[in-house]
């Protein structure tokens, strides 16, 4: 008898010290913890805060342009941000253009600056890439744990640019507008073409 008592007694703390090992937790509970990096908080804080401060400073495309004609290595050690060593780098640029062409996913702008003229295309489509996010140089690849997370960055402030840059603009731009943008592009350093730029719009604003 008192064996059967003492082996009940054993089932007993077996199943409670179980009980209290295993717990359930909501899995919005455990996403939502403090140490979960949320890439469209950080996107948002970059948008908002400290992208401002490099667009009020960003080079003006025809500059930019002569620049690399006279002395591309200067333009791109001045003006130009990659990660790590590599040739393809992105620059912050402003400018003002004439709308020649509005398409399905981009729109096509001439740029005049002392008798010569240059061909820009807005992309108002596929918004893709790093090029906002590497081009002011604010954003330091060692200050994240992983490269996943890094690449959401980019792909939120993309979904910023779809969504709060591009829709007002679409639906009102025309042939013949005259266009101020400010914007991100990417050029190779060792195959330079900047006979087909596409500018990453951040700001566009059709002047009356």
């Amino acid at each position: 008898m008192e064996k059967g008592i003492r082996y009940i007694a054993s089932l007993l703390l077996v199943a409670l010290v179980a009980y209290n090992s295993v717990y359930f937790k909501k899995l919005d509970q455990i996403t939502t913890g403090k140490n979960l990096f949320n890439a469209a908080e950080y996107a948002s804080r970059f948008w908002n805060e400290k992208l401002p401060r490099h667009t009020t400073k960003a080079i003006g495309i025809d500059v930019l342009l002569d620049l690399l004609q006279t002395d591309k290595d200067m333009a791109f050690k001045d003006y130009s941000h990659a990660l790590g060593i590599s040739n393809i780098k992105y620059f912050l640029i402003k400018g003002s253009g004439i709308v020649q062409a509005v398409g399905e996913n981009q729109v096509s702008l001439e740029t005049k600056s002392e008798g010569r003229s240059t061909q820009l295309f807005l992309a108002t489509e596929y918004v893709f890439g790093n090029a906002v996010r590497d081009a002011s140089g604010e954003i330091d690849i060692n200050a994240f744990t992983n490269s996943m997370d890094f690449n959401n960055v980019s792909a939120e402030i993309n979904k910023i640019i779809r969504e709060r840059v591009i829709p007002p603009f679409s639906s009102k731009v025309k042939i013949g507008d005259r266009v101020d943008f400010i914007g991100a592009i990417e050029l190779n350093q060792e195959h330079l073409n900047t006979q087909s730029i596409e500018v990453i719009p951040i700001e566009l604003k059709i002047k009356d």
